[in-house]
């Protein structure tokens, strides 16, 4: 008898198209995340400009967040429609319209948010990318990918601290800098994006798909999930620049380089995110990031001075936020049925981009009736905590369709022989 033992099968291998597209789509993530993020880094100088107050201050920096974030629901579904190759270019290149509105309306608050509101164009290509990832990798490695291609939001960290210093050259140069890259982008994502052949191509309608993927429950706790930890994010991304100038009295540049800090560690800790959910439970991931948060909200709370204290519990927030960023979306790979990713994803970051358009005005509204920001933080605190239960004591049972049940690997034990 023949009792030599037969070679494990070989794990499939990825196509190299799969890693082209995963590099495009990150380039383009993360320049049109710059464009969304152009008007943060000036706020304080828009303020001086126009004699803002600091809710009309925090009302401009914030309406790229919230059109962004709605329309990421359209422009997940017409991914899944349509595909990505049509959708990066043709995105990417109509954000150049907007950029390039803010030299002309710089002088006038009424004409500075309408261009805001058509600035939120770019915030979008977030909901094109993820499907475009998603159906290029296998479910093992969906968590990593999905975590690589969302450091894409390092255009934030890229915005804190490059817009403010090449303003300095030219109060206009920003805007044509980012305009050019943009357009040189929406050229090479024509040629080198390319959907994957055998992807589900939905027929139903756009309303059809989109209140199928709204009648999903888990869409719907992904998304709170999600606007906590992708909505922290971005609402330190579009505040801490004006919470440090007002709080700890930074200048412009300065503060700009610190919030740049803060977005880097959560384009870091992101991928690190999506790599420990393909190892363990995304929702215990993302319980764990979540408490992290929670804790420091409240050390920032009590107002530490910024050198070490302040300094170690924003980078230290921005960190858990990055991970429970790319554990969620680890996730909605897991729970999606493949040809509802890009109307899931909508959704999903659709309520994620809203829970950073909210933050900003809050703390805008305290710290003007209250002047502080304390309340603000502990909200923060309780939010991420509330978070951090519901997704380890739920989210671990989490139905990918409504019948299967997504194992717990942490309560699986490992048969020896």
């Amino acid at each position: 008898m023949d009792t030599e033992a037969k070679p494990a099968a070989p794990a499939a291998q990825i196509p190299a198209a799969a890693y082209r597209n995963l590099l495009t789509a990150t380039v383009g993530f993360t320049l049109t995340f710059w464009a969304w993020d152009l008007i943060a880094p000036l706020g304080s100088w828009y303020g001086d400009r126009l004699a803002l107050s600091s809710f009309q201050q925090s009302l401009l920096v914030a309406v790229p967040v919230l059109v962004g974030s709605l329309g990421r629901i359209p422009a997940g579904a017409l991914t899944d429609r349509y595909g990505a190759k049509l959708m990066f270019p043709l995105v990417s290149a109509l954000t150049i319209v907007p950029v390039l509105l803010l030299i002309v309306v710089k002088d006038s608050y009424g004409l500075m948010l309408l261009v805001a509101f058509l600035l939120g164009l770019g915030g979008t290509t977030f909901a094109i990318g993820v499907p475009l990832v998603n159906s290029w990798f296998p479910p093992d490695k969906r968590g990593f990918a999905l975590g690589v291609f969302g450091m894409g939001m390092g255009g934030v960290a890229l915005s804190g601290y490059f817009t403010p210093r090449i303003a300095e050259h030219g109060e206009n140069l920003p805007f044509v800098v980012v305009a050019i890259a943009l357009a040189a982008y929406a050229v090479l994502a024509a040629l080198l994006i390319s959907d994957r052949p055998d992807r589900p191509v939905p027929s139903a309608s756009l309303a059809h798909r989109l209140g199928r993927a709204g009648r999903l429950r888990v869409t719907w706790e992904l998304s709170a999930l999600y606007a906590i930890g992708f909505g922290g994010i971005v609402a330190f991304g579009v505040y801490l620049p004006t919470y440090l100038k007002t709080w700890y009295e930074l200048d412009p540049t300065d503060a700009g380089t610190k919030a740049a800090g803060f977005a880097l560690v959560t384009v870091v800790f992101r991928p690190v995110g999506g790599w420990l959910s393909d190892r363990i439970h995304p929702a215990l991931v993302t319980a764990v990031a979540l408490g992290v948060v929670a804790l420091f909200a409240i050390v920032q709370a009590f107002d530490p001075p910024l050198d070490p204290g302040g300094t170690l519990a924003l980078l230290v927030m921005a960190a858990g936020l990055g991970t429970a960023s790319g554990s969620v979306f680890a996730l909605v790979s897991q729970v999606t049925p493949q040809p509802q990713v890009g109307s899931v994803t909508g959704i999903v970051g659709a309520m994620g981009g809203l829970g950073g358009f909210v933050p900003p005005l809050v703390m805008g509204a305290i710290y003007s009736a209250k002047d502080s920001y304390s309340i603000g933080f502990m909200l923060l605190s309780d939010l991420a905590l509330a978070g951090c239960v519901y997704a380890y004591g739920r989210m671990r049972n989490a139905r990918p369709d409504g019948d299967t049940p997504v194992p717990d690997v942490s309560k699986v034990a490992v048969r020896r022989p």
